[in-house]
């Protein structure tokens, strides 16, 4: 039993830890909130004093915020339904016994360790290119005109990439929570004639409720700030101007660091009612 004497050496062993975490969290969120509030234009003589709520009111009414805000649900929704339809799918077929298959498991899972830059180049130059893309080379066989897929059908595409990045991540929570269901559940579905289908739906499906509010909730949360597949793709044209890339254009583009700061603070507040939803669905889940 730990002793009133333990417990007060082991504080104090983790406070170096815990205060640089906090530090780590604290720091940029303060400087965040502290430029929110000022007229910062680094190329135009820096801090111009303070401006109250100008930026978020500028933020929020500009012509580009509620394209931004769509823009980045119809990636994130368009990307969720994706990794987790397929997830279930990929995780029970990874259920089955085959030849090969930790090898199978392992390529499967290996997006998830490509960087979003890389992944988002790859695509663009060796899956979507319309000369020399692999769809494109596709289509010639068939005799079908290569699509322009950045240009004609960028929301796809970028859901593509997205989806292509996390699906290994779906991928394996649902495959841990397969592995998990009771097998004699299945067998006794099965001897009383209910076929494959009736047994996913009513036996699989519901086993995986908990999993797949898992799987939503991370995602979300980290599919909010998709950033880096934009930028090494349609560079924020074509209506895909998300909130972190209409943030970025007006930091690093505009030098204007009062008003990307309040986009900051509205980006926060959003993953923060984003992730409240969610971990009150997610908390329903593990309840029932």
């Amino acid at each position: 039993m730990a002793t009133k004497a333990s417990r007060s050496a082991a504080r104090l062993m983790m406070a170096p830890a815990v205060i640089l975490l906090l530090g780590w969290m604290l720091v940029p969120l303060i400087m965040t909130l502290w430029f929110s509030f000022r007229n910062y234009l680094p190329l135009k003589g820096g801090d111009l004093g303070f401006a109250g709520f100008d930026n978020f009111i500028r933020f929020v009414t500009s012509t580009s915020f509620w394209p931004a805000i769509g823009a980045t649900m119809t990636i994130v929704v368009g990307a969720l339904v994706i990794t987790i339809v397929f997830g279930v799918l990929l995780a029970l077929l990874l259920d089955q016994p085959m030849w090969g298959q930790g090898i199978v498991r392992i390529l499967v899972i290996a997006p998830f360790f490509v960087m979003p830059t890389v992944s988002g180049l790859v695509w663009k130059n060796m899956f979507l290119d319309s000369v020399n893309g692999l769809f494109a080379q596709i289509a010639k066989m068939f005799g079908a005109t290569p699509v322009e897929w950045i240009i004609d059908q960028p929301f796809p595409s970028l859901i593509l990439i997205v989806s292509w990045q996390w699906l290994p991540f779906a991928t394996l929570i649902l495959l841990t929570a397969i592995q998990s269901l009771d097998s004699e559940q299945l067998e006794a579905a099965e001897m009383d004639g209910a076929p494959p289908l009736k047994r996913f739906w009513y036996i699989t499906i519901p086993h995986l409720s908990r999993a797949i509010t898992v799987v939503l909730l991370i995602e979300t949360i980290f599919m909010l700030s998709i950033f880096a597949e934009i930028k090494m793709t349609t560079a924020g044209a074509f209506g895909t101007k998300t909130l972190t890339y209409l943030i970025y254009q007006r930091v690093l583009e505009s030098q204007n660091v009062g008003l990307g700061s309040a986009g900051g603070v509205y980006t926060i507040i959003l993953a923060n009612i984003v992730a409240i939803f969610l971990m009150r669905l997610v908390g329903k889940n593990l309840d029932a």
